[in-house]
């Protein structure tokens, strides 16, 4: 949705669809860069701005991007009518900026599909208990296509994105990288989760809870290529496993830059300090991630957890103002200059040293691990951000994913 030309094309891709007998709702995102411009002006007025007020501001960038694709189908002969998540309604929470969806209304785009419209809905947004506009977080439009998906139990959703499908791992970052034709829905919520930008995991946790097919495809094709050739191409996230997943050790790297270390030291150890140290924070409405505490020397230990940088500064405020007081630490001190590389694989499941190969390579590598978080079928280590790259390649070619399909828990 990047420009005049792009809408274009969108219209042409929506228009063959419907022309092929599909009913097709579409959730498009903002022009591209738009929610930044908006989001930025915000910012130069002031550094700490009323959510509600952003909220208010970044939802018109997809309000403009649908109205203006509702007109690129009418200007093709093709009947549509866009909606404002508040209109439909989509139903939130009130945590703006980070609201979440509660419930959606679908008989007003159920009356114009049954009447042959195109019905687009607005993403990244809706409607709190009060009549606020609210947001879904950046990404959100993922998340409000998957749930409008959901709502009408349709028969697939089908993500367009400036890639053509889901990768083992990033090529800009790793060339030799694959695109995988399946993976399956537990592996995509861990490379969501880990720093894949592909979906966000919101959306994939709501077509895991409701089993929304989804197929991830490239925006970037001839927008006129056959229904029936644009519907087996690209990356399909199954609910099932086959034979090969078992024969898989891992399935791709993830990885994120937008890591930030919090580091308590002299926290009293007793019962409840977890909690104590944690509860705060996530009444912020800060997500954390890694955690891990030290061994108790004297009565005292060190505690650790990774957040989203962007949330960096609000977490140590929650630390120093409420935190400290409350839990006696001695102080607190936190980096920024870390980063996070996963290795995912429904195969790990039945595999023993997978971990321990991860382990190897980084140290032959010359990388020290600083945190380490595992679960059946994924292992995450927190380094410098300066071996992030260095990392990644050398664990895609340490687990054979540049060069042998048969490693691939996806290949067909």
């Amino acid at each position: 949705m990047g420009s005049i030309e792009r809408i274009q094309n969108v219209a042409k891709r929506v228009a063959k669809w419907h022309a092929a007998g599909h009913q097709v709702v579409v959730v498009p995102s903002a022009m591209s860069g738009e929610t930044n411009r908006l989001l930025g002006l915000a910012k130069e007025l002031s550094t700490d701005a009323d959510r509600r007020e952003l909220d208010m501001l970044a939802s018109t960038g997809e309000q403009a991007s649908s109205a203006l694709l509702a007109i690129a189908l009418q200007a093709q002969g093709v009947p549509a009518r866009s909606y404002t998540g508040w209109q439909v309604p989509v139903k939130t929470d009130s945590a703006f900026t980070k609201a979440r969806i509660k419930s959606i209304d679908d008989k007003r785009i159920r009356a114009d599909l049954d009447n042959g419209k195109v019905v687009i809905v607005t993403g990244f947004q809706g409607i709190d208990p009060d009549g606020h506009i609210t947001t879904l977080g950046r990404g959100g439009s993922d998340t409000s296509a998957v749930a409008v998906a959901a709502a009408l139990k349709a028969d697939e959703c089908l993500t367009f994105t400036d890639v053509d499908g889901v990768y083992t791992t990033d090529p800009r970052v790793v060339p030799e990288a694959r695109r995988m034709n399946v993976v399956s829905f537990e592996e995509m919520l861990e490379m969501a989760s880990l720093g894949s930008k592909i979906l966000q995991i919101r959306a994939v946790e709501f077509a895991g809870k409701y089993k929304v097919p989804l197929r991830v495809l490239s925006s970037l094709t001839d927008p006129l290529i056959p229904v029936e050739e644009e519907k087996n191409s690209g990356t399909l996230i199954t609910f099932e496993e086959d034979s090969k997943m078992e024969a898989a050790l891992v399935s791709g790297i993830a990885f994120s830059r937008d890591e930030a270390k919090i580091t308590l030291l002299g926290v009293p150890d007793k019962p409840g300090v977890a909690f104590a140290i944690l509860g705060p924070v996530a009444d912020a409405n800060i997500d954390i991630d890694m955690i891990i505490q030290n061994q108790s020397v004297d009565g005292t230990t060190d505690f650790s957890f990774t957040v989203n940088r962007n949330d960096h500064k609000r977490t140590l405020d929650v630390i120093n103002q409420v935190v400290i007081p409350q839990t006696g630490a001695r102080e607190v001190i936190s980096d920024q200059k870390v980063g996070k590389v996963s290795i995912v694989g429904i195969g790990m499941r039945s595999h023993a040293g997978v971990a321990s190969l991860m382990f190897r390579t980084l140290a032959e590598e010359g990388v020290n691990i600083q945190m380490i978080s595992t679960s059946e079928i994924k292992t995450s280590v927190l380094i410098e951000d300066k071996y992030l790259e260095l990392a990644v390649r050398a664990l895609h070619k340490a687990f054979s994913l540049d060069s042998d399909p048969s490693n691939s828990a996806t290949e067909e």
